[in-house]
């Protein structure tokens, strides 16, 4: 899809989600298949409540277990079929879904914190970014919604938030809003002007 130009870009409102730690429980061994994905309390719920305020909820996750060969690309698309399917039982849905596949040693542009990502669905959907909200719970998730030129920036402490928070600290980075969980995180961003892309 070509990407609109400037001045005819989307009037929508736009939330870009991590994935593990955010919306599901994480793992350090990775989640491999559908049986190992569970949500994270009220994450559908809060999928559902962004959807209901005007927000279209795009996903962006770093899935090095595809490179690492601990899983291959259709079992990665059962794992996003589970996750819509329990979405979308809750009155949610996402949008789309980028996702990076490789490994930290392979250089590439996609894997967070670099901001390929949420580029690439910027060209797709002509969306400004400085419109939008990047939500997760990892240094890398908020370090991307900033390299990439998000208006806010969301951190959760659910997942690695905790820790994440202290690491960013530590490097002078603040996030405009840390949360509980994604549905704090969410009530919050669905009370802030930001994101109408205009």
């Amino acid at each position: 899809m070509k990407p609109k130009a400037k001045s005819q870009k989307q009037k929508v409102k736009i939330v870009f989600l991590d994935r593990d730690g955010v919306v599901n429980e994480d793992s350090a061994e990775y989640i491999k298949e559908p049986s190992e994905f569970h949500f994270i309390p009220r994450s559908p719920e809060a999928v559902a409540l962004l959807n209901r305020h005007g927000f279209e909820v795009i996903l962006i996750t770093n899935q090095s277990l595809i490179g690492r060969k601990m899983a291959d690309l259709q079992t990665l698309e059962a794992i996003f079929h589970k996750m819509k399917k329990g979405i979308q039982g809750a009155g949610g849905r996402i949008r789309d879904i980028f996702f990076c596949p490789h490994t930290p040693d392979q250089g590439c542009s996609c894997r967070k914190p670099r901001p390929g990502l949420i580029l690439k669905a910027a060209e797709v959907y002509g969306i400004d970014p400085a419109g939008a909200v990047m939500v997760g719970d990892s240094a890398k998730d908020v370090e991307c919604g900033i390299n990439a030129g998000c208006g806010l920036t969301c951190l959760v402490a659910t997942g690695n938030g905790r820790n994440a928070r202290k690491d960013l600290a530590r490097k002078g980075i603040v996030p405009d809003y840390f949360g509980e969980d994604l549905y704090d995180a969410a009530q919050w961003i669905t009370n802030h002007p930001i994101g109408s892309n205009e």
